[in-house]
């Protein structure tokens, strides 16, 4: 579980919830009248906007936002140069006793490919193209939560005309003046809530889980096809790490 997600998302609604709680009560700013114009109207727009497929998949790869065991790429690059020592020494075939300890699909399938005789850049053009479509799956995923970002306050704006125009109505009945004026300012609060507490927030945490899946996806291809074709792990080891931040390099030769 991605505890920065899960801390930042408790900390925004428990402080807004307690500065509520202070000023009144939470009833206040409860009004069905306000949800329905601002999470139907952006449950409808977004329908519009995407397939209902893509929908209902970007929500599946949200929880990439809360469930996502990270893999450092340093980790990547001390197994591959494992790996490609002891390939050199032993032959490709040897690495399928390593399997087992492969969790990563990605990795595993990478490696079945090279055990299997798969030529170097045969191997490469499948696992980019597998990339591809993870980038393509991610990139969908974190632009529908932009849009209900986008969408989110400019239903709280429709919903605060509609409830002035009901407002300017029925000046003649003070009782209804309050009811109106709720719907105007709640839509707004509830627009600018689902913008910039959940779907915003959302779309820059799938995009940098997105960049980071890649990351680690590149260093597995660049490595399995440099093991294919039994170059120096010495030679490797410097290669890959040119994906990582200099502070972050670890040799395994000293």
């Amino acid at each position: 579980m991605d505890l920065a997600t899960v801390i930042g998302m408790v900390a925004a609604f428990g402080l807004m919830l307690s500065a509520i709680l202070q000023g009144g009560s939470l009833m206040m700013f409860i009004d069905v009248a306000s949800m329905i114009i601002v999470f139907g109207g952006v449950t409808g727009t977004v329908l519009v906007h995407f397939p209902l497929g893509d929908v209902l998949g970007a929500f599946g790869v949200a929880r990439k936002a809360f469930f996502h065991k990270a893999q450092s790429p340093v980790d990547i690059i001390e197994k591959l140069i494992t790996y490609a020592g002891k390939a050199r020494k032993e032959g490709i075939l040897s690495l399928q006793a390593v399997m087992g300890e492969i969790e990563d699909e990605f990795f595993l399938k990478g490696l079945q490919m090279a055990v299997d005789g798969q030529e170097p850049e045969a191997l490469k053009d499948m696992l980019e193209k597998e990339i591809e479509y993870v980038m393509e799956r991610h990139e969908k995923g974190a632009d529908i939560f932009a849009t209900i970002a986008a969408y989110g306050p400019a239903m709280g704006m429709i919903g605060t005309l509609i409830g002035l125009v009901q407002m300017l109505q029925n000046m003649s009945d003070p009782s209804s003046i309050g009811p109106a004026m709720a719907v105007a300012l709640l839509t707004t609060f509830y627009g600018a809530v689902i913008a910039n507490v959940i779907a915003n927030p959302m779309s820059g945490k799938l995009k940098i889980r997105s960049a980071s899946e890649v990351l680690n996806k590149t260093l597995v291809t660049e490595g399995m096809k440099a093991i294919l074709e039994g170059e120096n792990p010495r030679l490797m080891e410097q290669r890959l790490h040119a994906f990582v931040a200099p502070k972050e390099r670890q040799s395994n030769f000293g």
